[in-house]
């Protein structure tokens, strides 16, 4: 077993660690969410589609505004109470994307996508986790304007954690999907993919949504099956993570390789191909001798790598 390399410090997983207290029980009392919205300190993060709305400070924008600020910015679509932080209010703004581009002429503000935000470190960390439960339940609230079980248009209610049918009387909540995100391992080599969408020379963890009535085990086998033709046996957890684009959860685990011939669906895949820890390593550091890389430190990709890499244990326990 060869040495372990020196990766440095780790980054901080991009969406976790949030310091927000979500309040859940506020939601049913729209007296005291108006009470903290009148508070000076209350703020609201805006979202326009896909677009975060920030303003330009150095050395990190700031994308928390006033409520005033972020009205000025343009016509609310939604508003969301996203939580308590000190007990102070924050809020999530919907704006349309139209009106976000429109922001982008002026040279007081940042506007750009969120995996940008989160990759180039363009705010301090900890309001990630607030803007990615924003950008979440707003992309949510865009697509379920009317009731999927009658047709008929549905209104915000619970400080926009609900929709509510005023013709069938069903209620809709915000839902998450799950995502299995795995490493299969044999030794000392791992298994990683390669898709059309990465950056040239990028590769990375497979994955796939989790089907109903699946556990996130039976997920991992049959998505490593399915894509790289790798029979697996233990699955182990290792952490999840939020990631907004547009409502999923990430949950990071560990496979045992038990087939080793890799036969890769064309549909799903470019490539598959295993790695040697060396090899993983200098992709994380960006020092392959092919010039290949791996996700950056904001995605739970590059954590499951680099604990592999660094442990001196074995994974699956």
């Amino acid at each position: 077993m060869s040495p372990r390399p020196d990766l440095g410090p780790p980054p901080r997983l991009a969406y976790t660690e949030s310091r927000l207290k979500r309040a859940a029980e506020l939601r049913l009392d729209a007296g005291a969410v108006a009470a903290l919205a009148a508070d000076a300190r209350a703020g609201a993060y805006v979202v326009g589609g896909e677009l975060i709305v920030t303003k330009k400070r150095n050395p990190h924008c700031d994308p928390l505004f006033a409520l005033n600020e972020a009205r000025a910015l343009g016509a609310s679509t939604e508003t969301v109470f996203l939580g308590l932080l000190d007990g102070a209010a924050r809020f999530g703004s919907g704006i349309t994307q139209a009106a976000a581009e429109a922001l982008k002429a002026r040279t007081d503000l940042h506007v750009t996508d969120l995996r940008s935000v989160a990759v180039q470190g363009l705010v301090d960390a900890d309001h990630l986790p607030p803007i990615a439960e924003a950008k979440a339940v707003l992309h949510w609230h865009d697509r379920h304007r009317f009731c999927a079980n009658c047709g008929a248009a549905t209104a915000a209610t619970q400080c926009g954690w609900r929709r509510d049918c005023p013709s069938c009387k069903a209620q809709h909540f915000p839902r998450t999907d799950p995502v299995a995100i795995m490493l299969a391992i044999d030794g000392e080599r791992c298994l990683l993919g390669r898709s059309a969408r990465f950056p040239p020379g990028m590769w990375s963890c497979l994955a796939g949504f989790a089907e109903p009535g699946e556990s996130i085990e039976d997920a991992v086998r049959r998505e490593t099956q399915e894509e790289a033709g790798i029979v697996c046996g233990r699955v182990r957890y290792f952490a999840s993570q939020p990631w907004p684009f547009p409502t999923s959860l990430m949950i990071g685990c560990y496979a045992e390789a038990l087939s080793f011939e890799i036969v890769v669906d064309r549909e799903e895949l470019e490539d598959a191909r295993w790695f040697t820890r060396d090899e993983t390593a200098a992709m994380l550091l960006r020092k392959h001798r092919e010039g290949l890389t791996a996700p950056p430190g904001a995605a739970i990709a590059h954590h499951i790598m680099r604990s592999w890499v660094e442990s001196e244990d074995d994974v699956l326990g």
